[in-house]
């Protein structure tokens, strides 16, 4: 009976810990703490952690005035993640809530232990050992403290001969897979962020890709109809680009597509939208901009491109230039859907006539 008692009570604590540790990890992800996060965030951590230090002495076993749990797991993770400052005030926590308990011999020496498994673990934590065995010296520490601590309380032999193996076992146990838990979720949550930006981002460039594009015009599109506002549109595409592949090789290709990138962020207005389509295609979006206004832009961005010279890696400077094709809603094109198309046969209107010109659409 008193086997059941001990494993049922350490394994709910267990539990607890465990799902505690996945939602605060999971909701905390964007930002993880580490030791060297804000003041702000390194304290409430500390606080955070040392609530639900004594939430796990809620859920204790009671042996006389004795309890039994998981509380100097979070102490241990807060001293490995966070340092020296969300430790120590988790362990001021964590003594304070002790004492809501009673003052008595076992409430003293569980302030002892967890006193010495905190600056016990700062200290494990500063030496320059692996992570791996850190954690386990630290919950080591930990444990041989508790069993002698436990030791001098009670003295039923046949109640430590069960306690403390298993108190061993799940305290090594719990340590583990919540370092464990903490990695798994970052990496899941770093995988998921960086795939979710490369869903919506030109590698090469930097800019918005193709799909990205797409959402963002169509809901510039709705907003302009209901503002009533123009929105142009600029089709570029850089002129006899195979041949700079041809002679310079794809790589130098992929350096002049990233440095026009730049170049047409900086023509543009701050609040524009660059988007690189495809291959050698590109877009910018131009926020309630009149006809006149997107053609002056247009005009500046082909006379950028024709003048910057564009460096390869071998120390080579090379010139390009780009055709551009305008179309604006509400001027050139009456129909929003319409935009898109407006404004690629314009584009290929001005590569038909000549190249690094600008042409306007249904003109």
């Amino acid at each position: 009976m008193v086997i059941k008692m001990i494993i049922k009570d350490l394994i709910s604590n267990l539990a607890l810990l465990w799902s505690v540790i996945f939602l605060h990890t999971h909701f905390t992800s964007a930002t993880p703490i580490t030791r060297t996060s804000p003041f702000s965030k390194r304290l409430l951590f500390g606080l955070m952690g040392g609530l639900f230090s004594n939430v796990l002495m809620q859920y204790s076993i009671h042996i006389g005035d004795t309890i039994v749990d998981m509380r100097h797991i979070p102490i241990i993770l807060m001293a490995f993640y966070g340092g020296p400052l969300p430790a120590i005030i988790g362990m001021i926590l964590v003594i304070i809530g002790r004492f809501y308990f009673g003052f008595n011999l076992a409430s003293y020496l569980a302030v002892l232990l967890i006193f010495i498994v905190t600056f016990g673990s700062i200290f494990v934590f500063k030496t320059k050992l692996s992570r791996r065995i850190q954690i386990l010296i630290s919950v080591t520490i930990a444990n041989i403290t508790f069993s002698v601590l436990i030791s001098y309380v009670l003295a039923d032999i046949k109640v430590l001969v069960i306690l403390l193996p298993v108190y061993w076992a799940i305290s090594y146990l719990s340590a583990i897979v919540s370092i464990f838990l903490v990695r798994y979720i970052r990496n899941s949550q770093r995988l998921f962020n960086l795939y979710k930006m490369e869903s919506s981002t030109d590698a090469l460039t930097g800019l918005n890709n193709v799909r990205k594009f797409d959402t963002i015009f169509n809901e510039l599109l709705k907003n302009a109809d209901a503002k009533d506002e123009m929105l142009s549109l600029l089709y570029i595409d850089i002129d006899f680009f195979k041949k700079v592949n041809d002679t310079y090789g794809h790589k130098e290709g992929d350096n002049v597509l990233r440095e026009l990138g730049t170049t047409l962020k900086n023509s543009i207005r701050s609040f524009d939208i660059v988007s690189r389509n495809g291959g050698e295609e590109f877009t910018v979006i131009l926020l309630d901009c009149s006809l006149d206004r997107a053609v002056e832009i247009s005009e500046k961005i082909r006379v950028a491109v024709e003048n910057h010279p564009f460096l390869l890696s071998s120390g080579e400077k090379i010139s390009i230039t780009v055709s551009i094709g305008v179309a604006c809603y509400k001027e050139t094109t009456r129909v929003a859907s319409s935009l898109i198309e407006d404004a690629d046969d314009a584009l290929y209107q001005a590569k038909r006539t000549g190249r690094n010109k600008v042409c306007i659409a249904n003109k």
